[in-house]
């Protein structure tokens, strides 16, 4: 099935998953389209972050079924899945930088550990990830030494390192102050307007939402309750949503 005449890079079906006996997800179905911004609403504790980590096996469900350009990953081993994750990267809420590392250690260690590059490539395309995100000349430093934004700019270096065709943002600016928020929005819609991945976004942020979206899907109690455009959503009569809406505006 398509969208617009796309194809449907991530499917979701009748996704279940619980910990320590709580339900968490109770039969997400979604889809997610090639070359788009899907962002995930919902408020805090709704399973955002864990239907996320399920997209590319970080997570593997009780029940139901995550596809991935058309492989299905509940039957992958862990050495399949390592070949979905390079396909589908993930930057986390907190960045998880390596604090031993320095920023060139980071942002290069995808590269040694999956690429089959010589140390002036790796030197050259790890300068060149940096510039995207506006961090030139800051491989020497080490994340102890970096701002909240840089973190999270460099984390979004190293996800794109091996040239994924989409990247999953867990919270992207959780935690960032106004400015350097509008800064974080703007550079996750000029890498995927630049590059063309497939993303997916979780926030609780929907002033962050629209500036990045595409389409908007609301995880409420276990699955998605609305899914739609932006002017879906600002014209939609759905309660909760409605309330997301009147909050951001």
């Amino acid at each position: 099935m398509t969208n617009d005449g796309r194809k449907r890079f991530i499917e979701v079906r009748q996704l279940r998953k619980s910990f320590a006996g709580k339900p968490i997800l109770q039969g997400v179905d979604l889809a997610v389209f090639e070359g788009e911004t899907l962002v995930v609403l919902g408020g805090s504790g709704e399973g955002k972050s864990v239907m996320l980590r399920h997209l590319n096996g970080l997570e593997r469900p009780d029940s139901g079924e995550v596809i991935v350009e058309g492989r299905r990953l509940n039957d992958l081993s862990e050495d399949a899945m390592a070949d979905i994750r390079k396909q589908v990267a993930m930057v986390f809420q907190g960045g998880a930088l390596f604090d031993s590392f320095t920023v060139f250690d980071n942002v290069s260690y995808p590269l040694r550990e999956h690429g089959e590059m010589d140390e002036p490539a790796i030197e050259q395309r790890v300068t060149e990830l940096l510039d995207m995100v506006g961090m030139a000349r800051v491989e020497h430093l080490y994340p102890a030494e970096l701002s909240g934004g840089m973190k999270k700019r460099v984390a979004l270096a190293r996800s794109i390192a091996l040239q994924p065709k989409a990247v999953l943002y867990d919270e992207p600016t959780t935690g960032l102050d106004p400015l350097v928020t509008h800064k974080i929005n703007l550079l996750i819609r000029g890498l995927q307007r630049q590059l063309g991945f497939t993303s997916v976004v979780v926030t609780h942020d929907l002033k962050s939402a629209f500036m990045v979206g595409d389409r908007f899907a609301l995880l409420d109690q276990g699955r998605i309750r609305f899914s739609g455009t932006a002017d879906e959503v600002r014209t939609t009569h759905d309660e909760l949503m409605r309330e997301f809406v009147e909050i951001a505006l």
